[in-house]
């Protein structure tokens, strides 16, 4: 059994506010442990589960967070950028028989801690073939192309609540409850590490490969805070205006989808000026 745990920080235990995530601050540094500790927590549960091999896709930001000395020694770790598939890179392979969204959080627009759809601003609704996603949701269609069951969830309490909607089936923990974008009351490291391992040991038994779902279309439509965004978004093949401050795309995979996507983000990111966005 080959687990993949895709691992965001905004969702990571203790994390509220955008410089405990913001690479190079002292309050990442502080941060980085719990992240990691979350991301052991599940490896250790799925090990403990029945699992033979773990591993760890960063999927933050940089994706250069986690602190690889922590973890346990037989886990293995994908880390850096530039990958094809991102935040789920690993899972097209045809080897791994289950997927673990750890540090997740809720999409733009919507309640939720540090809540955001790629870009940590810019984005104000994402929707994939009309309904709103989050990242939770895009890479859930990903996975269930490659034949992946989501089978555990952490994040604040309203992210357990998105991932309902994606992977019902799925353990959840939430780690902290929403007050605000930068407000949670937040359990201790301990806690957390202790309900995110015996989830991912309970998530085990819903590991194992599933028929990849095929012959479906997915449209992808992005809301941003400034026309110009939307109009430098449109550079993208296939990508058009759709509304204001809006742009939208057909893709025949979520392969396809997802890359598009990454496109989309990368050119309106470049866009986006000092002070005035």
């Amino acid at each position: 059994m080959k687990i993949l745990i895709s691992a965001d920080m905004e969702g990571a235990t203790g994390v509220t506010w955008p410089a405990d995530v913001l690479p190079g601050t002292p309050q990442w540094e502080r941060c980085r442990s719990m992240f990691t500790s979350d991301v052991n927590a599940a490896a250790l549960g799925f090990l403990d589960g029945g699992a033979d091999e773990v591993l760890v896709n960063e999927a933050h930001w940089s994706m250069r967070n986690l602190l690889l000395e922590h973890m346990d020694e037989r886990v293995q770790m994908l880390t850096g950028k530039h990958k094809s598939l991102s935040m789920v890179e690993g899972i097209q392979h045809g080897d791994v028989d289950a997927v673990a969204f750890v540090g997740y959080h809720t999409g733009a627009g919507t309640e939720g801690v540090l809540a955001h759809t790629y870009l940590a601003n810019s984005i104000t609704g994402v929707w994939l073939n009309g309904v709103r996603a989050s990242e939770g949701l895009l890479n859930a269609h990903v996975a269930a192309e490659y034949g992946v069951p989501v089978v555990l969830v952490t994040g604040d309490d309203l992210t357990c609540v998105d991932a309902e909607g994606y992977a019902p089936g799925a353990r959840k923990v939430a780690v902290k409850d929403y007050v605000s974008r930068y407000a949670a009351v937040c359990r201790t490291p301990a806690r957390t590490a202790a309900d995110i391992r015996a989830a991912a040991k309970a998530a085990c038994a819903l590991a194992g490969r599933r028929d990849p779902v095929a012959g479906k279309t997915f449209t992808i439509e992005l809301e941003f805070d400034a026309e110009h965004l939307a109009a430098a978004a449109t550079v993208v093949p296939g990508v058009a205006a759709s509304g204001e401050r809006r742009v939208a795309y057909t893709s025949a995979t979520m392969y396809e989808g997802i890359r598009t996507f990454k496109a989309v983000t990368t050119i309106v990111s470049a866009a986006v000026e000092e002070q005035y966005g």
